[in-house]
């Protein structure tokens, strides 16, 4: 149900956006790790309803053995192999814009719209590429940390130095933090998110006011 509501919610979000950017081109790159039949036909009856362009990819968690360390459960194996299979099609076909997105966050219609805008003009204002965050992540708050209030598309933003796993960003910034991506799928780091954070140190990362997804 989760994954359902979740998929939906990013199809009504690109599709919006798409009405109103028209010059976008946007594929929907589904990672799929071992679904079962009759969870993978709802997915496939969604996006084929969708009319966005679209690839299931079919997930072999076995591919990265060798490369990824043991871990104590199968599921957190999983979703480190999942992980590092979407940064390495990234990496591999992406161009542009990359919005990497899992698969239990509820978007509203806005949020891509939003995010693609005010990406171009957060971007150009700085003259350098930017990671995006979607959600005003509560957690972000438990700290006196210092941020920056910057003016987006139809809402404010701010600087952030921490994200989860659902971020956009640019296959220029992919490429320059190659090292980074690859080895926050290498183990269970504490945090998680460890090696990303690190580049935050480096780069210009942003979350709205108020959240997005």
């Amino acid at each position: 149900k989760y994954v359902e509501k979740s998929l939906k919610s990013l199809i009504r979000s690109a599709k919006n956006c798409m009405q109103n950017l028209s010059s976008l081109e946007l594929k929907l790159l589904i990672v799929d790790d071992n679904s079962k039949v009759e969870n993978l036909d709802k997915i496939q009856k969604i996006v084929d309803g969708s009319s966005l362009s679209y690839e299931i990819l079919k997930h072999d968690r076995s591919k990265y053995k060798n490369k990824i360390k043991n871990q104590k459960t199968q599921d957190t194996f999983s979703n480190l192999s999942s992980l590092l299979t979407s940064f390495n099609f990234a990496k591999e076909q992406a161009n542009d814009l990359i919005f990497f997105v899992e698969d239990d966050y509820l978007h509203f219609e806005s949020m891509m719209e939003e995010m693609i805008a005010t990406y171009e003009r957060i971007a150009t204002q700085f003259k350098r590429d930017i990671f995006m965050c979607p959600a005003d992540y509560p957690y972000l708050y438990m700290n006196n940390e210092k941020t920056n209030i910057i003016i987006g598309n139809r809402r404010h933003w701010r600087t952030i130095n921490k994200s989860l796993c659902t971020f956009m960003t640019t296959k220029t910034l992919l490429d320059k933090y190659w090292n980074n991506f690859y080895n926050t799928c290498l183990d269970r780091n504490d945090p998680f998110e460890k090696y990303l954070n690190e580049i935050y140190k480096k780069e210009i990362c942003i979350s709205p006011l108020k959240s997005l997804s």
